[in-house]
C-alpha cells in the first residue's frame, strides 16, 4: 500500500475535520526516526506533538506495557482498582511543584485534564467563572475549547462556545501587551463580566504551546498568583504539552518563585499511551463528590505501566539533563539561521529546554509573520525526510518537539535538513 493510495481511503472514510499535516502514513518508528508504508526514512522532529518526550517504541515502556498486557487491559478503575494507578499517582504526587499533601486523578486526554481541573475548582470554591488567556489551547472538547484562546479552527463553525469563560490578553516578548496590560485586562473582566467573587479557577499554559512557544513572564505568573491569593481563586497550570522535562525541567512551573494550585499533566506522560492527569492541593482535589470525577477508560492499566516506565526512564537516562542539552543545540542551530543572508528571514529562537521555536518572516529583522513560507518550509521539510511542524496564532512559527532520547547525530541531520529547506 502506498501514501497516495492509503491518502485516497482517508479521504474517502475518515472526517475532513481532523486535520492532517503531512500526507505520510507511518509504518513504524523507534525513537526519533519513522518509517512511511513505502520504506522511506523520516527524522521526527513532531514527536506527536510533544507526546514522545521518551521516543517511539523506548524498550523499557514497550517491556512494561507487554507485561501488564499478560495481566489484565481493563477493569475500569472505579470498578476494580489496580496498584499501578495508585502507585503512579504517588509519584505524580511526589514530583509536582507544589508545597502539601498533593492527591491526583488519572485520566485519558489533555482536554478531560484540564476540563477535569474546572471541575475540581469549581467544586472547591462553589463558583463558576474560569478566566483564561489569547493564544493558549487547552483541548477541542465543549468546555476545553471554551477555554482555548483561538477561534480558528478550533472554534469556527462548530456553535457559540460554553459560557462562563473570560480571556485576557497573553503577553508575548516584543509584542503590543505588557504584563501589565494583561493583569489590567483581568481587573476588567472583573469589573465587566464577572466579579471576582464568582470565579473559580485562572487556567494558563506556562509556555504556551499552539500559540507559538511564548512563555509566560515570571511577573505575569506572580501577579495571577496574587491575584487568586487576594480574591480565593484556584490557579491551574496546563502542563499538558510542557510536563515531563520538555522545557529542561520535569515541570514548567518550577521555572518559576510561585505554585500553581492544579497541574494538569497529558502527551508525554504516558510515552505514546493515551494518559492525562491533573495533580493538585489535597484539599481542593477532594471537594468533588464520590462518583462526579472519573471515566470508564481513565487511567488505563496499560497506559499507568507505561508513565511508570517513562519516569523510570527520566532517572535512568538524566533526560531533564539532556532536554537542555538538545535545547542548546537547537537554539545554536536556529539563532545562526537567523543572521543568514541565505536563508528565509527567521526570528531567533525561543522557549525554555527543549521546546523551541522560531517565527519566519517577511523581511529579515522585522515582525511581519510570512504564514506562506511557513507552509512551504514544512512541506519541503517532509519531502526531505524531516516531520516538522508550525503553530502560532499568526501560523508563522516552527515548532521543534523532537524526543529527548535523540542522539546529537539526528538532531543535527535534522538541523541539517531543516537548513536547506529555509534555503530553498
Amino acid at each position: 500500500m502506498t501514501n497516495s493510495e492509503l491518502l485516497a481511503r482517508r479521504q474517502s472514510a475518515v472526517v475532513r475535520g481532523v486535520s492532517q499535516a503531512t500526507p505520510i502514513f507511518a509504518e513504524r518508528a523507534l525513537n526519533s526516526e519513522i518509517w512511511d508504508v513505502e520504506g522511506k526514512r523520516y527524522i521526527d522532529f513532531a514527536g506527536g506533538i510533544a507526546v514522545l518526550n521518551t521516543g517511539h517504541c523506548h524498550p523499557r515502556v514497550v517491556a512494561a506495557i507487554r507485561d501488564q498486557l499478560d495481566r489484565f487491559t481493563h477493569t475500569c478503575f472505579q470498578v476494580l482498582p489496580y496498584e499501578g494507578y495508585i502507585q503512579l499517582a504517588e509519584r505524580l504526587n511526589a514530583l509536582a511543584p507544589i508545597n502539601g499533601p498533593l492527591k491526583s486523578i488519572l485520566l485519558s486526554t489533555g482536554a478531560e485534564a484540564t476540563e477535569n481541573a474546572v471541575k475540581i475548582a469549581r467544586a472547591a470554591t462553589g463558583r463558576s467563572g474560569v478566566i483564561a488567556f489569547t493564544g493558549g489551547f487547552h483541548g477541542r472538547t465543549a468546555f476545553a475549547s471554551a477555554m482555548t484562546g483561538k477561534v480558528i479552527p478550533y472554534k469556527k463553525a462548530l456553535g457559540p462556545p460554553l459560557p462562563g469563560v473570560w480571556h485576557a490578553p497573553f503577553p508575548v516578548a516584543g509584542g503590543d501587551v505588557t504584563v501589565e496590560d494583561a493583569l489590567r485586562c483581568v481587573s476588567f473582566i472583573f469589573k465587566a463580566d464577572i466579579d471576582a467573587s464568582q470565579v473559580a479557577a485562572i487556567i494558563i499554559e506556562p509556555v504556551q504551546g499552539e500559540g507559538g512557544f511564548h512563555q509566560a513572564p515570571p511577573e505575569l505568573m506572580r501577579g495571577l498568583r496574587r491575584i487568586c491569593d487576594e480574591n480565593g481563586i484556584v490557579l491551574i497550570a496546563d502542563e499538558v504539552q510542557t510536563g515531563f522535562g520538555r522545557t529542561g525541567k520535569m515541570f514548567a512551573m518550577e521555572h518559576y518563585d510561585v505554585q500553581a494550585d492544579i497541574v494538569c499533566v497529558a502527551k508525554s506522560l504516558a510515552g505514546g499511551m493515551p494518559l492525562s492527569g491533573v495533580i493538585g492541593r489535597a484539599a481542593i482535589m477532594d471537594a468533588a463528590e464520590p462518583g462526579g470525577l472519573g471515566g470508564t477508560y481513565a487511567g488505563n492499566p496499560l497506559a499507568c505501566a507505561a508513565a511508570l516506565a517513562v519516569l523510570d526512564v527520566f532517572e535512568q537516562e538524566n533526560l531533564i539533563a539532556r532536554s537542555n542539552q538538545i535545547g542548546e543545540r537547537l537554539r545554536s542551530a536556529i539563532d545562526r539561521f537567523a543572521l543568514s543572508n541565505t536563508l528565509v528571514p527567521t526570528s531567533v529562537a525561543r522557549g525554555p529546554g527543549a521546546m523551541v521555536a522560531f517565527d519566519i518572516l517577511k523581511q529579515r529583522s522585522g515582525n511581519e509573520p510570512d504564514a506562506e513560507t511557513t507552509k512551504r518550509v514544512t512541506r519541503l521539510a517532509y519531502e526531505s525526510g524531516l516531520i516538522l511542524l508550525s503553530c502560532g496564532t499568526a501560523a508563522n512559527t516552527i515548532r521543534i518537539l523532537v524526543p529527548l532520547t535523540a542522539s546529537d547525530a539526528i538532531v543535527d541531520e535534522g538541523l541539517a535538513i531543516l537548513e536547506r529547506c529555509l534555503a530553498a
